[in-house]
């Protein structure tokens, strides 16, 4: 199957999903863009389309969401873990339609090698902005529905692909803050070997609570960007 056809057709759709994605249908549904982020797109229509997908699965530990690590020599974002996606190119469609779908799906297929037909999209939140990268980035949900091997497709591109079960995300001993050298602070997860942070992290942050999954933790431990070294 051509990867025009995994994608031509894409739809929203809850419909037979998981129980225990009850509370993530009613956040995306309700949720409100000043709820998700301070950043919001420019009013003046600036900045580049693109596209992010929130993929949840079911691993041997339950819930799980798939990220990538993205390769340390690319131009914006090195070295960071991120959600797969990227910018919209001509053929996705109409950026304020079903365009951030195909791109969401495309780019996942490009950097992981994911069958978008084993995909179920369900939800798409407030358009937010990246403002170091001048980005509008559209956070696409999908329940993978049937999972498929995922991996490194482009080492110019993706560093590694993985999954993080939900659990890993809400243990209280998982969560920091980073601290920025600008001073900027945010949440942060410290999960299978990797620090997610900035918008990845924001997004996830925000999902757990709105769904009702957060569970309380020390918000005054701190982690530094140059946590590596």
């Amino acid at each position: 199957m051509t990867r025009a056809s995994h994608t031509k057709g894409v739809t929203l759709s809850t419909d037979g999903l998981p129980s225990w994605l009850d509370p993530v249908v009613h956040a995306v549904e309700t949720v409100e863009p000043l709820q998700l982020s301070r950043f919001l797109p420019p009013a003046n229509g600036a900045g580049r389309q693109s596209a992010v997908l929130i993929l949840f699965g079911e691993g041997e530990r339950g819930p799980e969401l798939l990220l990538m690590e993205r390769a340390s020599s690319l131009r914006s974002h090195a070295g960071q873990p991120s959600f797969p996606g990227g910018a919209l190119d001509p053929e996705d469609g109409d950026p304020h339609g079903d365009g951030p779908l195909r791109a969401a799906l495309r780019e996942a297929e490009e950097e992981t090698g994911l069958d978008p037909s084993g995909v179920q999209l369900f939800g798409v939140l407030p358009k937010l902005y990246i403002p170091v990268s001048g980005f509008v980035v559209t956070p696409v949900l999908g329940w993978w529905r049937e999972p498929t091997p995922v991996g490194v497709v482009d080492p110019n591109e993706t560093a590694r692909v993985f999954t993080v079960p939900v659990a890993d995300l809400t243990d209280p001993d998982n969560r920091a803050t980073t601290v920025h050298p600008s001073g900027h602070r945010g949440p942060a997860f410290l999960v299978e070997s990797a620090l997610v942070w900035g918008f990845t992290a924001g997004i996830i942050d925000r999902l757990l609570h709105y769904a009702g999954w957060e569970r309380p933790w020390d918000r005054e431990k701190q982690v530094p960007l140059d946590w590596r070294a």
